[in-house]
């Protein structure tokens, strides 16, 4: 899943047609829909279970990695799709 989205965010910076249609993802009724779409005809299939679940184990890790543990995990680290688009600027 991680190479998927490496994938998509490289071809994104280099094609300015592509990165604003993504960014546009957020305007869309369902965004995650709009965005695992767009993604698929970019040629990086993605579902929507994928990416919450990649965002999921991301935040997991690091709260998992904090020395003794942390209290609570780092809001908004969970969310890979603002993630990536904010990768995009």
């Amino acid at each position: 899943m991680e190479e998927k989205l490496s994938a998509l965010l490289t071809a994104a910076r280099k094609d300015d047609a592509l990165r604003a249609r993504l960014l546009a993802t957020r305007e869309a009724k369902d965004p995650l829909l709009a965005f695992c779409q767009e993604a698929e005809k970019a040629g990086s299939p993605i579902t929507i279970g994928e990416l919450v679940a990649i965002g999921e184990e991301y935040a997991s890790n690091l709260h998992k990695s904090v020395n003794g543990g942390a209290e609570y995990p780092m809001e908004g680290w969970d969310d890979a799709y603002e993630m990536f688009l904010a990768a995009l600027f």
